[in-house]
Order: structure tokens, then C-alpha cells, then sequence
């Protein structure tokens, strides 16, 4: 009897009658044989409403009452998806973060899953009854609650699935899969069956909304197969042609068709960015260190870094990025240590955008990075930064060109398929 773990998103639990649907899916999967764990979101919307009280009542609030407050949601989905599954004949029970326990590190609002103690689960399932996890909580050492950060419960799926050895972590969203790009921008981008893990993680990681980072990371990590589906596309989960399967390169490279044999799988992007320029930054040993060590330790992420050729008076210009939202933060940052810097000044730009083209294909093959530059050149878009990875290239260019860049690449890699009747 094989075992899968089923996760719902928000849209998927907004409402009693989508609950009673999604019960009505875990039932079909029981009906198949399959022991069952689900793990949910709460409702559309509710996490924001409760992180809104958490706000009003006070600015500076303690991040572990926070997670009070705010793992509440998953809780209530939870008990509900129970109820309703006992409702339609199927046995269940809901396990909250600190009863299984999920056990993760004390960072309160963005904690890190450690172990999940399983004994519990696994007798539960072995008796046939369907275990309703509540996605996004856990419980530090100290016995207080946790939650992962938004989008947790999208790890805390892959998590239970690795613990369990389950054969595949099925992800139910408002989209029937990974695609070729956003359909909203390209209505000739096409749905992907497989996706590969780097793939997949590359594109979260530059914008791609589909699965949380954290989530395709562990799973590439565990070695859990992650299928991507549509909580409102009836049919069998196991087909072939529902969603969209993330494995292992070797594991796909047997089952790939010619069709999805190319170059670049996705065009992602991204305007969650920010420019950030220190101008006649001192050219010494240590001066690029004094920038980004204060930074690092403020938790700010910084993604593209130039640093250009250094000018006669012996200094230089530092450009990098960081997420829009930390954008104040890293200025005010980077002015208290103007005197350790020694920069001159500080230019900042939050109407920019990143574009990424992501492909295991682009290891073999030379001139990935010559298409995108030579097509995004002759449509008059101007790159700012780049960087670069095995299977991806990034470019930085001005905000209002995203949709037109997005748009030109994917058709300059040939991924337009039909237009969606």
C-alpha cells in the first residue's frame, strides 16, 4: 500500500464548500489504496488578517506570541478538513505542530524544521485513518510554538513526505502545474509534465510562484517526488498528464519525451528588486567586506553584485541588489556605516526588475547567455546587472520592460506553444 502526502493551499480551504471538496479528493485517494496524510494552509487571506492584529496591537511585537496568533489559521483548516472527512465516512484525526511534535530551531516566524517524531503517524495510518496536519507550525525545544515563514506550509509537506518515506508529495494549488512562464504574460507558455529539482529551485528562487524555495530545496535534499497540481481539475493524481512532476535529473532523463527535451525550460521574473549603488567606494582589502558583512548580519539577502574597474583616484563603484522590502532597512544600514565603508554616495532604485532564463540543457550548450543579451538589445532593453549560475542566467533591466522582455525570450528559446482555447 503505498503512502502519498496531499497539501492544500489557501484557495483550496477558502470555504466550507471547498473543504467539503477537498475531502471528497482525499476520500477518492483512500478509496485507491493509498494511506493518506494531508497537510494544509489556512483559508485565503486569513494569515494576512492575522498578522494584521499582530501589527495593531503593536509594531514591535514578540515574535513568539506572533506565532500564537498566527499559526492559528492552519489550526482551524485543519479541525474543519477533519470534520469534514468523518462527515463523508472517512476516518480522521487532525495533528497539530507540538502533538506529532514537528520539532524545529526557536526562530520565531521563520524556524527551521529539525526532525518530526513520526511513531504516532504512521501507527494512525497504518489503522487506516487519514492523519490533517496543519502546514506552517512546529514546536521548538522550549515546547512554544513556531511557524516557518510564509509559504511554510509548502515545506511542511515535503517534511512530512521525507519523514514518512512517502512516495510522492502531492501540491494542490490554484494552478494545473509548473509552466513554461506566467500564462498572464504569455498566453503561448506551455505546461510543463517534469520538472527537474535544480530546475524547479531555480526558478522559485528568481520569481516563480508555484512552490516556496525552502520546500523544492528539501525535497531535492530528501529525494521526495513532488507532483504540482490543480485543486479544480478532476481526474486521477497518478496520471501522466495531470501537473507537474519534480524529480531527480537521472530519474526524469527515463521518462522525458522529445518534446520537453530542450534547452531552457522556463523564463522567470521577478520585481522584488532593488538597486542598491555606493559610489567611490575606497579600492583597498576589507572595503567589500565592510559593505556586505553588516548587511549579512541584518539577515538581508543580496543577490547581483558588480563591482566596477577601479577609477585613477583609487576608488570604485559598488553595485548589488536585495529584496524591495528590505530596501530601507539596508540603506539605513549601509549610512551608519558610511565611516567604516568610506563611500561616497549611496543611489538606490526599486524600479527594476529581474529576468531569469533557467535550464539544465544550458550546461552543454554554448550561447544561452548571447541569445538573451543580443534579443533583449534589439527590442532597446538595457541590461544593468547579470549573474549567473550552472543552469541559469539572470538579468537586471528597468521594471516597465519586464512583461516585454518575458514575452521576447520565451519566444527567442522557442517555447510559445498554442494559444489556450
Amino acid at each position: 500500500m503505498s503512502c502519498i502526502v496531499m497539501k492544500f493551499g489557501g484557495t483550496s480551504m477558502a470555504g466550507i464548500e471547498r473543504i467539503r471538496n477537498v475531502a471528497a479528493r482525499v476520500k477518492r485517494e483512500v478509496a485507491a489504496g493509498h494511506r493518506v496524510a494531508v497537510v494544509v494552509s489556512a483559508m485565503a487571506g486569513e494569515t494576512d488578517r492575522l498578522v494584521g492584529f499582530c501589527r495593531e496591537a503593536s509594531a514591535l511585537y514578540d515574535r513568539a506570541e506572533y506565532d500564537v496568533v498566527v499559526s492559528a489559521g492552519e489550526q482551524v483548516t485543519s479541525g474543519l478538513l477533519a470534520i469534514a472527512l468523518q462527515a463523508a465516512g472517512v476516518p480522521a484525526r487532525s495533528w497539530l505542530g507540538w502533538q506529532l511534535p514537528i520539532r524545529t530551531s526557536d526562530a520565531h516566524a521563520s524556524a527551521r524544521i529539525g526532525a518530526i517524531d513520526t511513531a504516532a503517524l504512521t501507527a494512525a495510518l497504518a489503522s487506516g485513518e487519514v492523519a490533517v496536519i496543519p502546514g506552517f507550525q512546529g514546536m521548538a525545544d522550549d515546547g512554544r510554538a513556531t511557524t516557518l515563514g510564509r509559504g511554510g506550509s509548502d515545506t511542511s509537506a515535503v517534511a512530512v513526505a521525507a519523514a514518512l518515506k512517502a512516495d510522492r508529495c502531492d501540491i494542490y494549488t490554484d494552478v494545473d502545474g509548473v509552466y513554461t512562464t506566467d500564462p498572464r504574460i504569455v498566453p503561448r507558455a506551455r505546461k510543463l509534465s517534469r520538472v527537474t529539482y535544480e530546475e524547479m529551485l531555480e526558478l522559485a528562487s528568481v520569481g516563480a510562484k508555484v512552490l516556496q524555495t525552502r520546500s523544492v530545496g528539501l525535497a531535492m535534499k530528501e529525494g521526495v517526488r513532488v507532483r504540482v497540481l490543480s485543486s479544480f481539475e478532476e481526474g486521477d493524481s497518478d496520471a501522466p498528464q495531470r501537473g507537474t512532476l519534480i524529480a531527480g535529473e537521472d530519474e526524469l532523463d527515463e521518462e522525458i519525451d522529445t518534446v520537453e527535451r530542450q534547452l531552457i525550460t522556463g523564463i522567470a521574473h521577478d520585481k522584488n528588486e532593488a538597486k542598491v549603488t555606493l559610489t567611490a567606494v575606497p579600492d583597498r582589502p576589507g572595503a567589500v567586506a565592510a559593505i556586505f558583512a553588516p548587511l549579512a548580519d541584518a539577515g538581508i539577502n543580496v543577490d547581483m553584485i558588480i563591482q566596477n574597474v577601479a577609477h585613477s583616484t583609487g576608488s570604485t563603484d559598488v553595485t548589488f541588489t536585495v529584496p524591495a522590502t528590505d530596501l530601507v532597512r539596508a540603506l539605513d544600514i549601509l549610512e551608519r556605516a558610511r565611516p567604516a565603508i568610506g563611500f561616497d554616495a549611496l543611489v538606490h532604485d526599486s524600479r527594476v526588475a529581474k529576468i531569469s532564463v533557467v535550464g539544465v540543457g544550458m550546461r552543454s550548450h554554448a550561447g544561452v547567455a548571447s541569445t538573451m543579451f543580443t534579443t533583449l538589445g534589439d527590442r532597446g532593453i538595457n541590461i544593468q546587472a547579470i549573474t549567473t549560475s550552472e543552469i541559469k542566467v539572470s538579468v537586471l533591466i528597468e521594471e516597465d520592460y519586464t512583461e516585454l522582455a518575458v514575452r521576447v525570450l520565451h519566444t527567442a528559446y522557442g517555447l510559445d506553444g498554442e494559444i489556450a482555447a
